[in-house]
C-alpha cells in the first residue's frame, strides 16, 4: 500500500497459511497448512489412546486461530486453545477430568504458538514480556506441565512446526492460486492498481490496499464456527 501510493502500480495476490488477510474471505497456502496440521493431530490419536495420555499439538498462529481450528475440528481435537480467547486453565483442566470422568483415557489439545491465558492477557505489553522469559519454550510447555502436576496424567508435547509451511499444496489451495493469479492478471490488463484479489462470497473482486494494510482478520468468538465447534463438545478453555 506504501508503494502504491508512492505512485507505483501494484496488485497483490492473499499469500498466507494464516488467513488472516483481511479483505478476503480465504488466502492460498492455508488449506494445505490444515492438511499438514489435520495429519498430525491424526497420527498423534493412536499413541494417545493407546497410552493413555494427554497430548497437546502446538500450530502455527501468533496472532490468529484459523489454522488451529480448523486443523482442531478436521483432526477431532478435545480442546482448542486461540489466541483470540484468552483460556482459563480451571476450565481446561476441567474439559479433561470430564474426558477421565466418561471413560475417555487420553486427551487431545490443538493449542495455537500465540494462545494466551486470561491472566497473561491482562499484563501490560512490557509485564508479558518479562514473563516470556520463563523456562518454558512455548505456552504449550508451560500448560502441559501444570496439566501434569495437576492430574498426575503423562502429557507430551508435539510441535509440527515449519512442516505446515512447506511441502505439496493441496489441489484446493492450487485452484484458488490460479484463480487469483489469473484475477491479477486481468486487473493489471485493466489498469486496476492499488488493489488485492480477493475472494468474497466465492467470487473473485478487487479489494483497495488501502483497506487491506495494516488490519488482521481474526477469529469472532462469537462466530457460528466456534458455536458449532461447541455443540460438537469441544472445549475452548474458557468455560466453567
Amino acid at each position: 500500500n506504501l508503494l502504491s501510493e508512492e505512485g507505483l502500480n501494484i496488485v497483490s495476490l492473499p499469500k498466507t497459511i494464516d488467513n488472516d488477510i483481511y479483505g478476503t474471505d480465504m488466502t492460498f497456502g492455508f488449506q494445505s497448512a490444515v492438511d499438514i496440521a489435520t495429519n498430525a493431530i491424526d497420527c498423534i490419536h493412536t499413541t494417545a489412546a493407546s497410552h493413555g495420555r494427554v497430548f497437546i499439538v502446538e500450530l502455527m498462529g501468533h496472532k490468529v486461530g484459523w489454522l488451529t481450528l480448523h486443523a482442531g475440528i478436521a483432526g477431532g481435537a478435545d480442546i482448542i486453545l486461540l489466541p483470540e480467547m484468552p483460556y482459563n486453565f480451571d476450565a481446561v483442566l476441567m474439559a479433561v477430568k470430564q474426558r477421565n470422568k466418561a471413560g475417555k483415557r487420553f486427551s487431545i489439545l490443538a493449542v495455537a504458538e500465540g494462545a494466551i491465558s486470561q491472566e497473561d492477557a491482562q499484563l501490560s505489553k512490557k509485564e508479558y514480556q518479562k514473563k516470556a522469559n520463563s523456562p518454558f519454550p512455548s505456552v504449550s510447555y508451560e500448560l502441559g506441565k501444570k496439566i501434569q502436576d495437576a492430574l498426575g496424567q503423562e502429557v507430551r508435547i508435539v510441535v509440527p512446526g515449519h512442516t505446515q509451511r512447506g511441502g505439496s499444496p493441496d489441489a484446493y489451495d492450487r485452484v484458488v492460486a490460479t484463480r487469483l493469479g489469473a484475477a491479477a492478471g486481468r486487473m493489471i490488463l485493466e489498469g486496476k492498481y492499488g488493489c488485492m484479489a480477493a475472494f468474497k462470497n466465492n467470487e473473485i473482486v478487487p479489494v483497495p490496499l488501502k483497506e487491506v494494510a495494516g488490519r488482521l482478520k481474526t477469529v469472532d468468538p462469537k462466530s457460528d464456527i466456534i458455536r458449532e465447534a461447541r455443540d460438537m463438545g469441544i472445549s475452548f478453555g474458557n468455560e466453567l
